[in-house]
């Protein structure tokens, strides 16, 4: 007789980023579009203003910076001037969201979304969580942490066919027989961005992801003093000699904004 006490793998949420590029003359008219009333009857928290944590249903508006792109081609996200995340732990919600959004801006302008799913975390165990998780920055006003970074990518066919055993040591550091340390591993790099990144990863529902999508949906919020955090976690990521995880990574543009807290404050 066996235990068969398997974790799930059920999806706890579903989030979405609306990418949207308007034209000058069209910001105007954007403005006025009832979205706020749209996110409202949806039940749907702003989350300029979040509480206690991510909100459950969620909505945010995110006004373009800069944008920088990379190895995968996305000038739908890298021209965006405008993002709106939605999320829920119901399909419906976000898929109710972003089809009345298209359906309100008729000919306007197209929306590209890009999203997926949260599910239980899968490589991390109890000492892995009190490392990276534990003690990690919460989700604040956006008063106190304005930057918003999205960051897209996807693994290489050579790291799908790694078995789930070797993806997880590129985690970890790597040491030698003597037992120095030859790399730092995934978690060691992003150590520093741990107590100042939010951070949020939605999963493409399938992995690897069909071609044109991406496997992993990456989002970061912070305050300004912690932007060069972000840029040196990343830069350490990058480092296959530190990291060498990334030699199986290719990555979408790097958008970054700034979080507002209304819609049409997009397109003042």
């Amino acid at each position: 007789m066996h235990a068969n006490d398997v974790r799930s793998t059920e999806v706890l949420r579903y989030g979405a980023y609306v990418c949207l590029s308007a034209a000058p003359d069209a910001r105007a008219a954007l403005a006025r579009l009832p979205v706020p009333a749209l996110a409202e009857r949806l039940g749907l928290r702003n989350e300029f203003e979040p509480g206690d944590n991510h909100p459950t249903e969620a909505v945010a508006y995110l006004r373009r910076v800069s944008a920088t792109p990379a190895d995968i081609p996305d000038d739908a996200l890298r021209q965006a001037d405008a993002v709106v995340h939605v999320a829920s732990p119901t399909a419906a919600t976000v898929a109710d969201f972003c089809a009345e959004l298209e359906g309100a801006l008729a000919l306007t302008i197209k929306p590209h979304v890009i999203g997926g799913v949260v599910r239980p975390m899968l490589y991390t165990g109890n000492a892995m969580h009190n490392f990276a998780y534990a003690h990690r920055v919460l989700q604040q006003s956006g008063r106190v942490m304005p930057n918003a970074c999205l960051l897209p990518m996807s693994k290489t066919a050579d790291w799908w066919k790694k078995d789930w055993m070797e993806r997880h040591t590129y985690m970890l550091p790597r040491y030698d027989d003597a037992g120095r340390m030859v790399s730092q591993g995934h978690a060691l790099a992003a150590e520093s961005g741990v107590p100042c990144l939010m951070r949020r990863t939605y999963k493409h529902p399938v992995e690897p992801a069909p071609p044109g999508a991406y496997d992993f949906i990456t989002y970061f919020e912070c305050a300004d003093a912690d932007v060069p955090t972000f840029h040196a976690v990343c830069s350490a990521l990058r480092d296959v000699a530190k990291n060498p995880e990334w030699r199986f990574v290719r990555e979408g543009p790097t958008w970054h904004g700034r979080r507002v807290a209304t819609w049409n404050a997009l397109f003042a």
